[in-house]
C-alpha cells in the first residue's frame, strides 16, 4: 500500500517512521523547501540557526523524552523569560519575585496571594484575555506586562483575544521563574533538523519538498495522512483561519552576548 504523508515537521515524520514497517511506499510532501516545520534549523559559521524562533523540547512523559533522545543528544534548556518594562527588568513568568519587584515589596507567598486578590475585579466567567486578566493579576499587572505585548505579538486588541490563551500561563507564589511544569526540557545539540533527517532516513520513505498538497491531489495514494493547516485542506472555500505568527524583520548579529539572557519580553507598545 501507498501512504502519502503531507507536511514534514515533527507530526508528519514521526509519522512516517512508525508506519514504514507497513507500507510499501510513503511520500512526504512539504510545500517549503525544507524539512522540520517551523522547527528546522541549520548551520551558519559554526552556530545552530533557528530559522523559525528558536523551540525548547518539553514534556512530561518519559517515553516521548527518551524516544526523542535516541535520534540525537539533549542539552538542559530551562525557558525562564524576562520582561523589560519601562527601562527595567523583571522576572517572568509572574512570580513572587516579579510582584514583590514591580510593587517594591518583600512578600511572603500568601501575603502577595492575598495583596495580588485585593488588586484583581470579580468578572464571572472571563469572556475574553483582558477580563481574564484582570480578575487574575489585576490592572497593575496586567498593563505592565501583558497589555502592550498582546497588542504587539497578536496584531490585535487583548478583548479580540480568547480567555484561554491567558489561562495556560503560569502565575506563582514562589521564586520559580521556570515557565514550564514539564520535568523534561531541553534542546538538541546540533539542532532540529538531524532529528528529522533520521526520521526520514529508511528505504520505503520519500521526501518531497517544494511540493503542495493541492498540486498532488490528483494521484491515488491507499491512505492520506494531512498535518498542514485545516483552512488550506479545504482550499479556503471556508475562508481563512486566524494563525497567530511572528514576521521577522531583520536579523541583528552580535558578537558577545546581546542581552543577557535567552529571551526577553519588551512589554511595552
Amino acid at each position: 500500500m501507498k501512504l502519502l504523508i503531507v507536511g514534514a515537521g515533527f507530526s508528519g515524520t514521526v509519522l512516517a517512521n512508525k508506519l514504514s514497517n507497513y507500507f510499501e511506499k510513503i511520500l512526504i510532501i512539504d510545500k517549503r523547501n525544507h524539512i522540520g516545520g517551523n522547527c528546522y534549523t541549520y548551520e551558519e559559521s559554526d552556530i545552530i540557526i533557528h530559522k523559525y524562533g528558536p523551540h525548547i523540547f518539553h514534556t512530561d512523559k518519559k517515553k516521548i523524552w527518551d524516544y526523542v533522545n535516541k535520534f540525537t543528544e539533549f542539552e538542559k534548556c530551562i525557558y525562564n523569560p524576562y520582561a523589560k518594562h519601562q527601562n527595567k527588568i523583571y522576572s517572568l513568568p509572574i512570580n513572587l519575585h516579579t510582584i514583590n519587584q514591580y510593587f517594591g515589596k518583600s512578600f511572603l507567598p500568601l501575603e502577595a496571594e492575598k495583596f495580588i486578590k485585593s488588586k484583581t475585579l470579580d468578572i464571572q466567567n472571563p469572556k475574553n484575555f483582558e477580563e481574564q486578566a484582570l480578575s487574575m493579576i489585576g490592572s497593575d499587572l496586567y498593563y505592565a506586562f501583558f497589555y502592550g505585548y498582546t497588542k504587539k505579538q497578536w496584531g490585535k486588541d487583548p478583548k479580540e483575544i480568547p480567555s484561554s490563551v491567558l489561562k495556560r500561563l503560569p502565575l506563582r507564589f514562589n521564586y520559580n521563574n521556570n515557565y514550564f511544569f514539564h520535568p523534561y526540557q531541553g534542546m538538541p545539540v546540533n539542532g532540529y533538523t538531524p532529528i528529522f533527517e533520521q526520521l526520514t532516513n529508511k528505504k520505503n520513505i520519500e521526501v518531497k519538498l517544494n511540493c503542495s498538497f493541492l498540486n498532488i491531489l490528483s494521484q491515488n495514494y491507499d491512505h492520506v495522512i494531512y498535518t498542514g493547516p485545516i483552512d488550506e485542506y479545504f482550499n479556503y472555500k471556508f475562508g481563512e483561519l486566524e494563525y497567530r505568527s511572528i514576521e521577522f524583520e531583520k536579523e541583528y548579529h552580535s558578537i558577545n552576548d546581546y542581552q543577557g539572557a535567552a529571551v526577553i519580553n519588551y512589554s511595552d507598545f
